[in-house]
């Protein structure tokens, strides 16, 4: 009877540990995306993403000076259509990163880049 229970337990343990890993990245259904700048642009060039709830998480690699994030939707960068939940929380200083809001993104193309360490625009692709 002992060595069923322990069975039982084992795989218990198993199937439970197993459906942590689904998530990994994932906290309450949002993913979190790690974008690093360097002086000039991002060292992530495109990113492919599903429909869903992100988080970007933007670190200063030895930028000299604060930077930022900005992402909207593609040939509709003018300010009025940033996604203002994609701002950071606060400017990244060197050395460290900063968050930004929940953003749910559908279907389409989105250009992100920073204008206080001018970067080019670069390529999102939700399908």
């Amino acid at each position: 009877m002992k060595a069923i229970t322990t069975v039982l337990l084992m795989s218990l343990f198993v199937l439970s540990s197993c459906g942590q890993d689904k998530n990994e990245g994932k906290e309450n259904g949002v993913q979190t995306i790690s974008l690093e700048q360097t002086d000039g642009e991002f060292k992530q060039k495109t990113l492919t993403l599903k429909e869903g709830t992100y988080v970007f998480e933007i670190a200063n690699k030895d930028v000299a000076h604060e930077v930022g994030f900005v992402l909207a939707p593609k040939g509709n960068t003018d300010e009025a259509n940033h996604i203002k939940a994609a701002y950071v929380t606060e400017p990244v200083k060197t050395g460290s990163t900063s968050k930004t809001k929940e953003v749910t993104l559908k279907k389409g193309e989105y250009v992100y880049f920073c204008p206080l360490n001018p970067t080019p625009e670069y390529t999102l692709l939700v399908n």
